[in-house]
């Protein structure tokens, strides 16, 4: 199912993977042709040409604010993907002799997890800042379908990987890439792997906190396959941001980024001065070296040179990721996560 969309028009907003970036190569990219071919399913090509008939057709206000590059691309691969699953049903539905949408209902519609009311109210109170204050009555309608196309999409989605199993595909987009510094952040993960991910976050940030999670997942998933990387972007908009970015830095100081920024996440909210110097005491840090650390603001341009490098880098709000240089915005479900990462492993086998 595409990521990129849900329920715009049913005032619910629109959710959008970002994918921005500067080519890993040294050498110039090359403009592609409408008759490039840009993925295979089997023996089956499909064109640029083909890709474009169908991505060209999105509204640009579905992408919001990306830059052009990176909408093109979302457009294109969403189509691409469409073009692909189609293509993989009918060759089903040939070899079983029946028609797509007899294939659907049998191995899709009836596999998706029915929407009940207690999913819809779960949705409602899970969600404040998408409804902007509508009650679950005036709400209820456009949640359901949201939550039945999610569904629908899903169970489309672990069929089509069925068939994937069964069937070669390959895409071959290039992404576009940006260039963006880790610079002597906090990391984790293996210091040599093929895939780097780069954090742009904020403490106060309620979308940092609910991508919190899959950022855990993703890290026991690949363990060292990747290296994540965490800098710094505190929005103006958020006042305790800025010093607990600055607090954050100097737990990383005597060697406790990783538990600090796992307590500032775990106590949301709690991130007020003596909440952030009681929160390094429970740490076991040295309290009067962290304390003289943050009210001297030692790392005030740490955090600065971070924001910087988010801005040179096009980030305009929080979380924000780099994927080697692809960008995933917002607080994205593991699987937008997975499909990157694992291209990106992909790639580096070729």
């Amino acid at each position: 199912m595409s990521t990129y969309t849900l329920a715009r028009s049913l005032g619910l907003g629109t959710v959008v993977v970002l994918v921005g970036a500067c080519s890993s190569s040294a050498q110039p990219a090359r403009t592609p042709s409408p008759g490039d071919v840009v993925a295979t399913v089997g023996s089956a090509s499909i064109t640029l040409g083909q890709i474009d008939e169908k991505a060209l057709e999105q509204p640009a206000a579905s992408f919001g604010n990306m830059k052009l590059s990176q909408a093109l691309y979302e457009a294109r691969r969403a189509a691409a993907d469409e073009i692909i699953g189609n293509l993989l049903l009918d060759q089903e539905a040939k070899r079983l002799g029946i028609d797509r949408a007899k294939l659907i209902q049998e191995q899709i519609t009836q596999h998706a997890t029915p929407v009940t009311e207690a999913d819809v109210s779960a949705w409602y109170r899970g969600n404040p800042q998408r409804v902007q204050g509508a009650t679950l009555d005036q709400v209820r309608a456009p949640i359901t379908q949201l939550l039945q196309q999610e569904r629908s999409g899903a169970a489309r989605d672990t069929y089509l990987d069925t068939l994937k199993a069964k069937t070669a595909v390959r895409i071959t987009l290039e992404p576009p890439r940006l260039a963006v510094s880790a610079g002597k952040s906090p990391s984790k993960g293996g210091a040599n792997a093929q895939v780097e991910v780069i954090e742009f976050a904020d403490f106060q940030c309620p979308f940092c906190l609910a991508a919190s999670p899959t950022v855990k997942r993703v890290l026991e998933t690949y363990g060292d396959r990747i290296r994540f990387v965490y800098r710094n972007y505190p929005l103006p908009n958020h006042p305790q941001a800025q010093p607990a970015a600055e607090a954050a830095q100097c737990a990383n100081e005597q060697g406790k980024f990783w538990p600090y920024h796992d307590r500032l996440f775990a106590e949301a909210g709690k991130l007020m001065d003596a909440d952030l110097k009681k929160a390094a005491v429970d740490l076991g840090l040295d309290a009067a070296r962290f304390n003289s650390c943050v009210d001297e603001h030692r790392y005030k341009d740490v955090v600065e040179a971070d924001q910087q490098a988010g801005n040179d880098a096009g980030v305009n709000g929080t979380p924000a990721f780099f994927i080697n240089g692809r960008l995933l915005s917002g607080a994205q479900p593991f699987e937008a996560f997975k499909r990157v990462i694992d291209e990106e492993l992909e790639l580096k086998k070729r």
